[in-house]
């Protein structure tokens, strides 16, 4: 295969990378904004009461590598 060929594979396969990205940040975005305030603050206070009082969260998302 020619060098000429190679980077514009690379090009073509980099630049789907970033469509890519662009697709999942989006995705995101509206996600995020179809949430109302009210939505939003009962969320953070979730994820506090869950951070504060490690028995209501999951078990699973105890320390990484298992027990000791």
């Amino acid at each position: 295969m020619k060098a000429a060929t190679v980077w514009k594979l690379l090009g073509l396969a980099g630049a789907a990378g970033v469509a890519a990205g662009g697709v999942v940040v989006a995705r995101d975005q509206r996600r995020r904004a179809s949430l109302t305030p009210e939505q939003v603050r009962d969320r953070l206070h979730e994820r506090l009461a869950r951070a504060e009082d490690p028995q209501a969260g999951d078990e699973e998302s105890g320390p990484v590598g298992g027990s000791a």
